[in-house]
């Protein structure tokens, strides 16, 4: 027992028992792991445990150790073996580091995602400018018949990019106006516009549907390279507020509360560039599920869908059943009370029990795969992310259809910022057409 003691208490001690030479290897080990080994030039420094400076090992062909114990015995002291494994571990950092043959192809993976993603952010602002410019121009100017006399209105492609600026730049409409100013001088639009008619843009509800078609649009060009799909919703909050008064304790007192409200923003973005298909904004009570129609519906018409990523909220058979009709695979991940549903009285053996089943035996017997392919979803996330630490994640609309377009045009500015990165990663060019002549009905 007390030899026990003895050794467990001076094991990294100068009064180390001889317990041989296994002994010796765990107390190099013991060294190895809590002492730095630096190389000199006469071989490698170990410090003394007893804190008397430190001696001296070569591993050469003969090891050597200037301590007293390898003077006496001539053979490997815990010191030769600490330095032996000190340099085990370097190797092996070095090999796990370079895990292929040769690692210049990650380092050249890595190097290249830097210098892309610096050229697109130097670029940003200016490209943004111009594809927004280009984007705008698509949209055909609102009839002006039956006006009156008066100054002309401005073009509605000018007052989107206006509002878009606003957006993306942050700013309220007066401190706005620098970059309203600087945008007409670089030849981006005819005239700057006032602030007031900026909000006055913004706060007109005929811009809505204007907005959602060139979210789509500026989705297009990557119509090559996006087959996969995740939808998602998210709250950008306001800066109105809802009060009630609340009973407090169960007694007759009250207490006043207050809460921001927020809008529900539910999206359809590719997993691989984040690049946003279709949005829709609802209330805050408004639930996800019943929305997956529209999303993959509209994504459809533009894209090539093969897989669908969504969470529990958007579990129905319907939803599944939706889904595999546009030729997709559904992946969304079964709650822990789902069944397979082999009894449903009616709809026993129907399409839509059909693909429930299908879908749910392959969730529970391919868990694996199932999670590897639904880690995917977490880009829509990313994409939320990217928008509110971008652009903000709180509206600075006073009114209903004005909050509406700024999270639209929000959204907007995202898919043009993807598009510029795809353009230095890709070489993707955006190019955007003009659409027919329409009536819109947007009265200035």
């Amino acid at each position: 027992m007390e030899t026990a003691q003895a050794r467990s208490l001076t094991a990294l001690g100068p009064d180390d028992p001889d317990d041989g030479e296994e002994g010796r290897r765990q107390r190099g080990l013991a060294i190895a792991a809590l002492v730095p080994i630096k190389r000199n030039r006469l071989g490698y420094q170990v410090p003394s445990q007893s804190n008397n400076g430190s001696y001296v090992v070569n591993l050469d062909d003969d090891p050597f150790c200037s301590c007293p114990d390898f003077e006496k015995r001539q053979e490997p002291c815990k010191h030769v073996f600490a330095t032996s494994y000190a340099l085990q571990r370097e190797t092996c950092n070095r090999d796990w580091q370079r895990e292929d043959p040769e690692d210049t192809e990650t380092i050249t993976e890595r190097k290249s995602y830097w210098q892309i993603y610096n050229l697109a952010q130097v670029n940003e602002q200016e490209m943004l400018g111009i594809l927004l410019r280009d984007l705008c121009n698509t949209v055909p100017q609102a009839p002006q018949e039956g006006r009156g006399k008066g100054r002309p209105p401005h073009p509605l492609g000018d007052m989107i990019l206006a509002c878009a600026l606003k957006v993306y730049f942050e700013k309220s409409g007066r401190r706005n106006q620098t970059n309203l100013r600087n945008a007409a001088a670089a030849g981006l639009m005819e005239k700057y516009p006032s602030f007031t008619t900026v909000f006055r843009y913004m706060e007109n509800p005929a811009l809505t549907p204007i907005l959602h078609n060139l979210i789509e649009r500026s989705a297009q060009p990557l119509t090559a390279v996006e087959t996969d799909f995740a939808a998602d919703a998210s709250g950008f909050s306001t800066s109105v507020h809802d009060r009630w008064f609340s009973d407090k304790w169960g007694s007759g007192s009250k207490q006043k509360k207050a809460h921001a409200r927020y809008l529900k923003v539910h999206l359809m973005c590719g997993v691989q560039t984040n690049v946003i298909t279709r949005a829709i904004i609802t209330d805050a009570d408004s639930h996800d599920g019943q929305h997956l129609t529209e999303l993959v519906k509209s994504t459809g018409k533009n894209f090539e869908v093969r897989e669908v990523m969504a969470d529990k909220a958007y579990l129905s058979g319907a939803n599944l059943r939706l889904v595999s009709e546009v030729g997709a695979t559904p992946l969304i991940p079964f709650k822990s009370n789902s069944k397979a549903r082999y009894n449903e009285g009616r709809n026993r053996g129907s399409e839509e029990a059909v693909i429930w089943n299908l879908c749910y035996h392959y969730f529970k017997l391919n868990q694996e795969e199932f999670k590897a392919r639904y880690h995917k979803r977490s880009n829509v996330e990313s994409t939320f992310s990217a928008v509110k630490a971008k652009f903000g994640g709180r509206l600075l609309s006073k009114r209903e259809d004005a909050q509406v377009n700024e999270v639209l045009l929000k959204l907007l500015c995202h898919n043009i910022c993807v598009l510029i990165h795809a353009f230095y990663k890709l070489g993707i060019r955006a190019e955007f057409k003009p659409e027919e002549e329409r009536e819109l009905g947007l009265a200035a």
